[in-house]
């Protein structure tokens, strides 16, 4: 992905409140505003991460 896109996608996402940038010696850090999305959204985060562990899990029948 060009740098660009990369630049204007880490722009609109801390625009918005979802993650928090800070600068480093070398490069930009990142971070998930983890608790101010779950105040605004209680529970969404979790919901998408354990539908994101079900699909890569093998699915087990019996």
């Amino acid at each position: 992905m060009p740098k660009s896109n990369v630049t204007h996608h880490y722009r609109v996402l801390r625009d918005v409140g979802i993650i928090r940038q800070r600068p480093s010696v070398r490069e930009t850090l990142q971070s998930l505003r983890r608790n101010d999305l779950d105040a605004r959204f209680p529970g969404l985060l979790d919901s998408v991460i354990d539908a994101a562990r079900r699909e890569q899990s093998p699915v087990t029948r019996t």
